[in-house]
């Protein structure tokens, strides 16, 4: 169990030192739990740290449960066994779409402002969240990095189900998972501290980082 999210962030540096102080290396963190994980794994490579917006798609009646997400650049990847087993409509998940469209685009202007993204074209790109259930959110993360031209990407996780973890190995290049409890409880159950973090809290580390 770590800590918290800086401990997590800390202790998958020490697994990811190999891509430490190189140039074609940069670590996105997904917002919002995420980024303070990847402010601690940029800071201890040496690496550039970048924000990658991306939005679950919860189902309806229970937001938690993922039936898919988007990226930004219009990405969309959804969870077909979900969507099936909780019979969720067309209309109903074009409704939840728009909706996360709406929340995806301010957050965007929330945490970068008027800063353009990052170059991934030919970088190794380490997308970095503080921990994966369905892996929904991540699989849509990883089509829109591949889309802006990243060479090579990097999926490192302090915790997530095992299962999660090996769908990752046929889709990304690497993929690190520190632990993978079994029963897996959720995310938080992998943490002693688990408090929300703030959008200002993402601002402050995003600046600290540039």
């Amino acid at each position: 169990m770590f800590s918290n999210r800086r401990e997590a962030g800390q202790q998958l540096a020490k697994a990811l030192s190999a891509y430490a102080g190189r140039e074609d290396v940069v670590v996105l963190g997904l917002p919002r739990g995420g980024v303070p994980v990847a402010f601690e794994v940029a800071e201890a490579l040496g690496v550039p740290l970048d924000v990658f917006v991306v939005r679950k798609l919860g189902v309806p009646w229970d937001p938690e449960l993922a039936m898919g997400a988007i990226a930004s650049g219009g990405v969309r990847v959804m969870n077909e066994d979900v969507v099936r087993s909780s019979g969720v409509s067309d209309e109903e998940i074009e409704r939840v779409i728009e909706r996360e469209t709406r929340e995806l685009e301010e957050r965007e202007r929330t945490y970068r402002g008027a800063r353009s993204t990052v170059n991934l074209g030919g970088k190794t790109a380490i997308l970095v969240d503080d921990g994966l259930a369905t892996g929904a959110t991540m699989r849509a993360t990883v089509r829109a990095v591949r889309a802006r031209g990243a060479t090579r990407i990097v999926v490192a996780v302090p915790t997530a189900p095992r299962e999660t973890c090996s769908e990752f190995e046929g889709l990304v290049d690497e993929i690190t998972c520190l632990v993978t409890p079994h029963p897996f409880l959720g995310v938080g159950g992998s943490y002693r501290d688990f408090a929300q973090t703030t959008n200002k809290e993402v601002r402050d580390l995003l600046e600290r980082a540039r």
